[in-house]
């Protein structure tokens, strides 16, 4: 069993986590006291100036109850108990005729809960009168300590009346403040799904009482153990039956987790070429910690009408080809799991162009669960032929260049062995035969242009070195044209170049480069 401590303090506490109100209007007590079941207690009520021939009342009014009752009087005579009697209520200070402490104390049992009344008279005239309102609070834990690892720890608190309770709040050891729920029958609960060794403390549980003024606060601790040494073991239940179902490729869909408010979710994925599964997304509602993070797109707890901070889980998958196959949805609660498993098959539609013909390639994952994979084309008139290179894939060809019988939709349809039916469209237009040869006759072009102009460069300069060697060797005027007997140029004269006898044998080429529509672009 857990070992329960209380505590407490009379003064105002900070909220650790959102409060969970319970209103009550017209309260006519005094003051709120907690105690727990068979746990001694004070009902605090002193009167300073003590005169003679005092008496003191002390009446109850339970919860159950229409009438107050007399629980214990006394006097400066005696002292004497009434049809209320417990066996533990007496006056809290023996010498109260002397000090003025009329103070009751008992070991109150849940069904003790109620109002109390100290009314102090003298001489037959009232001079106190303060009504107390005695709330029993109960503190537990579950499993009993010490735990075993990977079990769900339930702590609960109830207080009793309600009305006797603004809120409460946990801690853990420490000292963070934990994920508090109200249940109608439990009370205010907390838990820890999956607690390892480092979860081992004391936690507290700190009871907040209504009022802005004068506000109290009861703290209760709950001592847990973990045996390191056992590892719970869960009851799952399967919930509903294998969902057969398929997708597009990088279209948002929802996975199914089973319909019950969980703890905690924990989703396994096993690939089509896998036969292990393996951990792909984690949430605890009640630590608030999800694995992976908020990062991942491709994988999301999904929203309304869902709650994955109320216990109800259900995800959106935006898969692609590679993300088909096995998922499983297991939603943790307490010491049960139940079970969702979901096949999903992706679908995703492609082309690829080949020298001669336009390749339409239709890809699918969960091949075991597809009964018919088909191409069509818009018109239905005309059949197509299909491919089956390997499992999984479906092809069909069209040749190129694409003409106006042959563009339009093209479209592969999954049907399923449940009879559902998914379908991508992939559009064919007359532009994509177009653009890639055009870019091929250009590059032929530009690469048949750099080849002309290599030994164009090549044979400019072999006859630029040649003429400087003949001028060096014959002098500047031996190179001038007298034969014309127009005026000197330094430039050659054709026929003073067929009739020079060079030193060695040089040939001079002529090159032409020529554009694409068959033109001379230039001539050397």
């Amino acid at each position: 069993m857990a070992m329960i401590y209380p505590q407490t303090r009379g003064h105002t506490s900070s909220p650790h986590t959102s409060p969970l109100v319970i209103t009550c209007t017209g309260a006519n007590w005094h003051e709120i006291v907690l105690a727990r079941p068979d746990q001694a207690a004070t009902l605090q009520c002193v009167h300073a100036e003590v005169r003679a021939g005092v008496n003191i009342n002390w009446t109850v009014k339970t919860l159950d109850a229409n009438d107050w009752k007399l629980a214990l009087s006394a006097s400066e005579r005696d002292e004497f108990s009434g049809v209320a009697f417990q066996p533990s209520m007496r006056m809290a200070d023996p010498d109260f005729r002397r000090t003025g402490d009329f103070s009751l104390h008992l070991q109150p049992a849940k069904q003790d809960a109620g109002f109390y009344m100290c009314l102090i008279e003298q001489r037959g005239k009232t001079i106190k009168e303060k009504i107390i309102l005695l709330a029993i609070t109960t503190v537990t834990s579950t499993p009993a300590s010490p735990i075993p690892r990977k079990s769900t720890l339930r702590l609960y608190a109830k207080v009793t009346p309600k009305l006797a309770c603004d809120r409460v709040s946990w801690q853990s050891p420490g000292g963070a403040p934990l994920k508090t729920v109200l249940k109608p029958i439990a009370g205010f609960v907390t838990k820890l799904p999956q607690v390892t060794s480092d979860d081992a403390g004391s936690y507290e549980c700190t009871v907040h009482t209504p009022g802005s003024e004068n506000r109290t606060v009861f703290t209760f601790g709950v001592n847990i153990t973990v045996d390191a040494a056992s590892v719970a073991s869960f009851t799952r239940v399967p919930h509903g039956p294998l969902i057969f179902t398929a997708t597009q490729a990088r279209t948002s869909f929802p996975l199914t987790c089973p319909g019950v408010q969980g703890d905690g979710v924990f989703l396994y994925w096993q690939g089509p070429k896998s036969n292990k599964s393996k951990l792909v997304y984690r949430h605890d509602r009640w630590r608030g910690s999800t694995w992976p993070g908020a990062e991942n797109q491709k994988l999301q707890l999904a929203g309304s009408p869902y709650n994955a901070d109320a216990g109800s889980f259900s995800f959106v998958r935006t898969p692609g080809l590679k993300d088909g196959g096995l998922y499983v949805c297991d939603v943790l609660l307490n010491d049960h799991v139940f079970s969702q498993r979901t096949l999903l098959s992706v679908l995703e539609v492609m082309s690829r162009r080949l020298r001669s013909k336009l390749l339409l390639e239709c890809l699918f994952s969960g091949v075991s669960q597809v009964q018919e994979a088909r191409w069509e084309y818009e018109n239905k008139s005309r059949r197509l032929a299909v491919t089956r290179d390997e499992p999984g894939s479906v092809a069909t060809a069209l040749p190129l260049p694409v003409t106006s019988d042959t563009a339009g939709n093209y479209t592969c349809t999954l049907r399923l062995k449940n009879g559902q039916t998914i379908s991508a469209t992939h559009t064919v237009q007359h532009q994509e035969s177009a653009v890639a040869p055009s870019l091929h006759s250009s590059f032929l072009h530009l690469l048949l242009t750099l080849l002309l102009l290599v030994p164009l460069v090549a044979a400019t300069v072999v006859v630029l070195l040649w003429r400087q060697k003949r001028i060096s060797s014959r002098g500047i005027e031996q190179s001038l044209s007298v034969h014309s007997g127009e005026t000197e140029n330094i430039y050659e004269n054709p026929e003073d170049v067929r009739q020079a006898v060079p030193q060695g044998s040089v040939y001079m080429v002529s090159y032409c480069a020529t554009h694409s529509h068959g033109e001379n672009a230039f001539c050397v």
